[in-house]
């Protein structure tokens, strides 16, 4: 999750504006009872208060919405302020389940469906994460980015909707989303009526990493493991020329490296996501795009290599500042990976892998709290209920995982052969798959004889299920 979302599709800040009288305060956290459900979805979703229209798209066959929810920065002070959540909703019926997705980064405003949404025919609604701009609170308190704030946030906006959403709810994303959906399930358990988690990581001692040396000691082949090592080592044997060539690309594009310090440790950083960042996102059927002899290879073709993989534009101060939410909280809570580089002589290394205070602008002041992740990793293992983890053989992240225990009820982790960071149900072995939409279709409420079929009700659309795989920062301290 530290490599960089280069490929997120550019945000649209079109914010709309809700004025609210008398002090800052938030609005209510929804309503009782129903809603009349023969009026218009658009003004019962506005006639929630804090709900405010900012655009509505066509798309065939549902209404898409993106909205802003006025939340409270502080949840357990809500008279101390407010600020405005970014929200989607990708309506199909009220009479449909209903899929809570989270990215943990930005929401996107183009209509898209999760693999669950898909599954069970259902509406989405997707919430875009606190302090990701532009759901940020001006001035941005940080001390109110954590775990329990964001799931505070995921409350809200389902106790919120629920009246108008009446059936089973399911709470899903991918990385950090699978992160988030955890979370939120642990601290109001009895909100969703399952979760599908994707390869969420889950660092529950930030200090002890050796599982991922382990896995980078077996993932692929040996073949493809040297190749790879072997391009890493010698991006780092070329610093000197390859430098001066970053420091003229940087200049072309008006970069700078206030918050990290310098050129030079921008460089060191985006090499040495080299490796992690090819079996986050690549297959194994990809090594042939890698240079078969680094020793040989031209500075041209190293350079392009670990850009292609890795990308140079990143550890800039342009490349970080939108992810400075997701660098906090690594720092804060989350917890984040160091793994050793030991084909690398040491004369080459000048930082090793750096911490997430190292991405994070001085002037945001950071404390890592160690009981966070454990706290929930001991939750999931016995008293998890009703949900599935899903990861891929080939994905760094899988290497610290989620576990379900003997308390643990209808839950699942499984993993999809030959995967990487882009794992789904879809690609699990077909037991597996049977098994997982099964569960899917069963927590959304669907009746018994469709659940049996273990097949998606809803036909694949191309631009709607196209999977985004996120170019997310590789993430750790």
């Amino acid at each position: 999750m530290r490599k960089a979302l280069r490929w997120l599709l550019a945000l649209t800040v079109l914010i709309g504006t809700l004025s609210t009288a008398g002090a800052a305060t938030a609005a209510p956290a929804g309503r009782t009872g129903t809603t009349d459900q023969t009026a218009d979805i658009k003004d019962q979703l506005l006639a929630i208060p804090g709900m405010s229209l900012v655009q509505e798209k066509p798309y065939t066959g549902y209404r898409y919405f993106v909205l802003n929810y006025t939340q409270p920065v502080d949840h357990r002070h809500p008279s101390k302020g407010t600020f405005q959540q970014r929200i989607t909703v990708l309506h199909k019926d009220v009479s449909r389940p209903t899929v809570f997705y989270t990215s943990g980064y930005n929401v996107s405003t183009t209509p898209s469906r999760s693999e669950p949404t898909r599954i069970a025919d259902a509406n989405q609604v997707s919430l875009e994460y606190r302090y990701f701009t532009p759901s940020r609170p001006a001035p941005a308190d940080w001390s109110k980015l954590d775990i329990w704030q964001a799931a505070s946030d995921q409350h809200r906006v389902f106790k919120a909707l629920k009246p108008i959403y009446t059936r089973n709810w399911i709470a899903t994303g991918g990385s950090k989303g699978g992160m988030t959906a955890t979370y939120f399930k642990r601290f109001y358990p009895h909100d969703m009526d399952g979760v599908v988690a994707y390869v969420a990581p889950n660092d529950v001692v930030n200090n002890e990493d050796s599982a991922y040396d382990r896995f980078f000691t077996r993932v692929g082949t040996k073949e493809c493991r040297d190749r790879l090592d072997a391009v890493q080592r010698e991006a780092l044997v070329r610093r000197d020329p390859l430098e001066k060539k970053y420091a003229a690309y940087a200049a072309d594009n008006g970069y700078t490296f206030t918050t990290v310090g310098s050129l030079d440790k921008a460089y060191e950083a985006v090499v040495l996501d080299y490796v992690w960042g090819f079996w986050q996102y690549s297959l194994l059927s990809d090594c042939d795009t890698v240079p078969a002899n680094a020793a040989t290879a031209t500075d041209d073709e190293i350079w392009t290599s670990v850009d292609t993989i890795s990308g140079f534009s990143f550890y800039t101060d342009q490349g970080l500042d939108p992810y400075t939410p997701y660098y906090y909280q690594a720092g804060t809570q989350l917890g984040a990976p160091t793994i050793q580089f030991p084909y690398i002589e040491k004369k080459y290394i000048r930082y090793g892998y750096q911490s997430p205070r190292t991405f994070v602008p001085r002037s945001i002041p950071m404390r890592f709290q160690p009981g966070a992740m454990r706290d929930v990793d001991t939750w999931v293992r016995h008293h998890a209920d009703h949900m599935l983890f899903v990861y891929g053989q080939n994905d760094p992240w899988g290497a610290e995982r989620f576990a379900v225990g003997k308390g643990a009820k209808d839950s699942y982790v499984f993993t999809a052969p030959g995967l990487n960071h882009g794992a789904n149900v879809a690609g699990l072995t077909a037991d597996q798959k049977a098994l997982a939409t099964a569960r899917i279709l069963a927590w959304a409420g669907v009746p018994a004889a469709t659940t049996a079929r273990a097949e998606p009700l809803a036909p694949y659309d191309t631009r709607l299920d196209r999977q985004d795989l996120r170019r997310e920062p590789t993430l750790r301290p």
